[in-house]
């Protein structure tokens, strides 16, 4: 989640694979929670991975209070569990990725927020698949 736009992401029914779905242009905290809310239900999600942008001295700044802000409201609208993943450098990795795929500016600013929640919930599930986690 960002100051701007929030980027979304779904995984496979076997939550092996992680595809981004799609960027929700950030109104208000309420319009905000309603379309998360709006995707869980359609995608009939099991868990929500919220990136946290932790500090590279390990604390959370301004921006991850905001987000698990954000978080708060939407557990409060939904029952499906919420955790966290540090996503340091997520966004910078998806650029990263496009420019080397040699996407051109205005399409690396539609996709780019897509494909950073893609890497995260990526990251979430290769984590879990290595310590047998339940998704």
């Amino acid at each position: 989640m960002g100051e701007k736009k929030i980027g979304v992401a779904v995984s496979d029914p076997l939550g092996l694979t992680a595809q981004g779905l799609e960027t929700i242009m950030r109104r208000s905290l309420a319009q905000d929670v309603r379309q998360v809310v709006e995707l869980v239900a359609h995608w009939q999600v099991g868990l929500i991975v919220v990136g946290l942008p932790i500090s590279l001295n390990n604390t959370a700044g301004p921006q991850a209070e905001k987000v698990k802000s954000f978080a708060a409201a939407l557990a409060a609208k939904t029952p499906v569990p919420l955790v966290y993943v540090d996503e340091r450098f997520s966004t910078r990795i998806a650029t990263q990725t496009l420019l080397l795929a040699d996407t051109s500016r205005q399409k690396r600013k539609q996709v780019v927020d897509k494909l950073a929640a893609q890497l995260i919930l990526q990251a979430y599930l290769d984590r879990a698949e290595n310590r047998k986690d339940p998704i």
